[in-house]
């Protein structure tokens, strides 16, 4: 005959303690750190923008978390990027129209992939008068992990992303919503 060995609440806490221990070291162990800093792999929507400091072709400086408080329009371009061309004239025409509202356009040309000796004449070409940035070394491409041109952050008074544009160009129908996203 059968008989079944049933075990006591005494027996059973220290299976329990070492199935509850073993449980938690595979927690620690298994844990993915390779994010530990609270930042994401792209920046992205939701998150703190990486913060940038760049200088215009006439030196004067600027960087992006001293201007919190205001609404952000980051777009990285180039002078030799077709569609960044096409949106140069709708991104010049929001500022215009918001920057007394506090919306910031930092142009940032990524001068290491583009002829520096361009980015006069193009500010001078499309009438530009919002910041426009030269990133010399490529540290902020690398710090958007830039994958395409013109790609674009829309960042808010608090200084996080609210939107992503990778690709353009960008109407004036798209900018005018996600400007007025960041400017409430």
């Amino acid at each position: 005959m059968y008989t079944r060995k049933i075990m006591s609440t005494k027996q059973r806490i220290p299976l329990y303690l070492l199935v509850l221990l073993a449980g938690a070291a595979w927690i620690v162990i298994s844990a993915d750190k390779s994010n530990t800093t609270g930042t994401t792999s792209a920046p992205q929507a939701g998150f703190t923008a990486p913060d940038l400091t760049l200088k215009t072709p006439e030196g004067e400086g600027y960087t992006l978390s001293e201007l919190k408080g205001n609404a952000v329009l980051v777009n990285l371009w180039a002078t030799w990027c077709p569609p960044c061309r096409a949106e140069m004239p709708a991104i010049e025409k929001m500022y215009r129209e918001y920057k007394d509202r506090g919306l910031v356009v930092l142009a940032v040309d990524m001068t290491y992939q583009d002829n520096p000796a361009d980015v006069v004449p193009f500010i001078q070409k499309y009438n530009l008068t919002f910041p426009v940035l030269l990133d010399e070394t490529g540290a902020v491409g690398a710090a958007y992990q830039l994958r395409s041109l013109p790609s674009s952050y829309f960042i808010d008074h608090f200084g996080v992303i609210q939107e992503v544009v990778i690709g353009g160009p960008m109407s004036e129908a798209l900018l005018r919503a996600r400007i007025e996203q960041i400017l409430k």
